[in-house]
C-alpha cells in the first residue's frame, strides 16, 4: 500500500485549522483532543499556521482544575486574506469585497441594464475598480473571485443560461489572468444554499429556494452541497406545473418558473396594471395598499410555489427550507401562507424561513466557496456575522 504523506499532512493541517475556526479561542491541548492528533503534531501544525498568519495567539486561558500553566489561546485570523464575489443576474450585477470569513468590506451594485457576453466582463472590471482602492493590506491578499450564475454550471462551464447569452462563455480565463487569482463559477441557488448553511443555519440538511428570474434550489445534505451528475440538481423551476403549458427556454412546457418566478409575477402585474416598471418594492407597496390585482397575483404565486416546494421537500426531506425572494421578504404574510399550504404528512413539519442573507446570499455563498478552496476545508462554517448590511 502506498501512503501519500503529503495528503495526510494536508488533511491534518486542514483538521487543525477547521477546529480552530469552529472553536474560537481554543488551546493546543483542546485542538489535540478534538482532532485526535498527538500534541507534538498539533504544535508543529499550529506553528506553521501562525507563521503563515492563518492563526494568531490571542491570550491566556484558564488553567485546569489540577493547576499547571495556563494555556495560550488560538484564534483564526480571518483578516489574512480577501475574497471578491459577484452575483450576475440577467439585468444586474452585485458585488462584494470581504475578508475570507465573509466580513463585508465594501459592496457595489450595477442594475437596470441587460447583462450580455458583450458587457459582462466590462461590468465586472468597473466594479473591481471600485473595490481595488478599498482593499486593506493583508498577508495573502486577494485569494479568489467567485461568480454566481443564474443558470446551470458544470465543471466550471456555464452549460445553460435561459435568461442571458452566457452559455459556454469563458469568464474564468480573462478574470484570472487580469487579477492573478483563482476564479470560480457556480449556480446562484447553490451558492445561496452554501451561504445559508455557513452563516444562517445550524442544520446539516437544508434547502435554499431562490426565486428571481427563475426558480432554483440549492441542496445541502450532511453539510455538503449536492450538484448532481451534470450540475442540474435542484432545478425545480423546470419541473412541470402545467402539462402543455407556457413554453420555457429549457424546451419544456408548463415549467414552474413560467408561473411562479418573480420575473413572471412582475411582468404579469405590469401587464394587468399598465405599470411601466415593477420590482419587489412597487409590488409590495401595492399589496400592502390592498390593490386587488397585487393581492390576487401574490396568492396565486403562493399556490404555484407551494406545489413545487411540496415536491422538492418530498424528494429531499430537509430539516429546514430558506426562501430567498425579495417579494416574500417584503411581504412576510406570504411566507406564512406558503407554510400553511404544506399540509401533507411529508412536508407539514418542515420549517420554512425567509433568508437572513437577503439579496446578498449568493455573494456570501461565493465567499464560502473561495474560502473552502483556499483553506482546504470542505465543511466550513464561520462565526455569526453582523448581517444588517446584507438583507434587502
Amino acid at each position: 500500500m502506498i501512503i501519500n504523506k503529503m495528503g495526510i499532512r494536508e488533511q491534518n493541517e486542514a483538521a487543525v485549522l477547521k477546529t480552530i475556526i469552529d472553536n474560537e479561542n481554543v488551546s493546543r491541548a483542546e485542538v489535540s483532543n478534538l482532532t485526535h492528533l498527538n500534541k507534538a503534531s498539533v504544535s508543529q501544525i499550529t506553528k506553521k499556521l501562525i507563521d503563515t498568519d492563518f492563526v494568531r495567539e490571542v491570550g491566556i486561558g484558564d488553567s485546569t482544575s489540577i493547576g499547571g500553566r495556563k494555556p495560550i489561546q488560538l484564534q483564526f485570523n480571518h483578516r489574512s486574506s480577501l475574497a471578491v464575489t459577484f452575483d450576475i443576474g440577467y439585468n444586474y450585477v452585485r458585488g462584494m469585497l470581504s475578508y475570507i470569513n465573509g466580513e463585508m468590506i465594501a459592496s457595489a451594485d450595477h442594475s437596470h441594464e441587460l447583462i450580455t457576453k458583450e458587457n459582462v466582463l466590462a461590468t465586472i472590471d468597473s466594479m473591481m475598480k471600485e473595490f481595488w482602492p478599498q482593499m486593506p493590506q493583508t498577508t495573502h491578499g486577494l485569494v479568489g473571485i467567485c461568480l454566481a450564475i443564474h443558470g446551470i454550471v458544470h465543471n466550471q462551464t456555464i452549460t445553460f443560461a435561459p435568461y442571458y447569452d452566457l452559455e459556454h462563455f469563458d469568464l474564468i480565463a480573462p478574470l484570472s489572468q487580469k487579477y492573478n487569482t483563482a476564479v470560480y463559477i457556480e449556480n446562484e441557488a447553490n451558492l445561496t444554499a452554501l451561504g445559508e448553511y455557513c452563516f444562517s443555519s445550524d442544520s446539516t440538511n437544508l434547502l435554499s429556494v431562490s426565486v428571481h428570474s427563475g426558480i432554483g434550489v440549492g441542496i445541502i445534505v450532511d453539510g455538503q452541497l449536492q450538484t448532481g451528475t451534470h450540475g442540474m440538481a435542484g432545478e425545480v423551476g423546470h419541473s412541470t406545473l402545467f402539462p402543455h403549458g407556457n413554453l420555457c427556454p429549457c424546451g419544456n412546457r408548463g415549467c414552474l418558473e413560467q408561473y411562479a418566478s418573480n420575473k413572471v409575477l412582475f411582468d404579469t402585474y405590469s401587464h394587468y396594471t399598465k405599470t411601466a416598471f415593477v420590482n419587489s418594492d412597487t409590488f409590495a407597496q401595492a399589496y400592502h395598499a390592498g390593490e386587488k390585482s397585487a393581492v390576487e397575483l401574490a396568492q396565486q404565486n403562493v399556490e404555484f410555489l407551494s406545489i413545487g416546494l411540496n415536491n422538492v421537500i418530498t424528494f429531499s426531506d430537509p430539516e429546514e427550507v430558506y426562501i430567498n425572494s425579495s417579494v416574500y421578504r417584503k411581504i412576510p404574510d406570504l411566507l406564512l401562507a406558503l407554510q400553511q399550504k404544506l399540509t401533507s404528512q411529508f412536508t407539514k413539519n418542515t420549517k420554512i424561513k425567509n433568508s437572513r442573507l437577503g439579496d446578498q446570499a449568493p455573494l456570501f455563498g461565493g465567499n464560502v466557496l473561495v474560502a473552502k478552496h483556499f483553506l482546504n476545508i470542505n465543511d466550513l462554517r464561520f462565526a455569526a456575522l453582523d448581517l444588517s448590511r446584507a438583507i434587502r
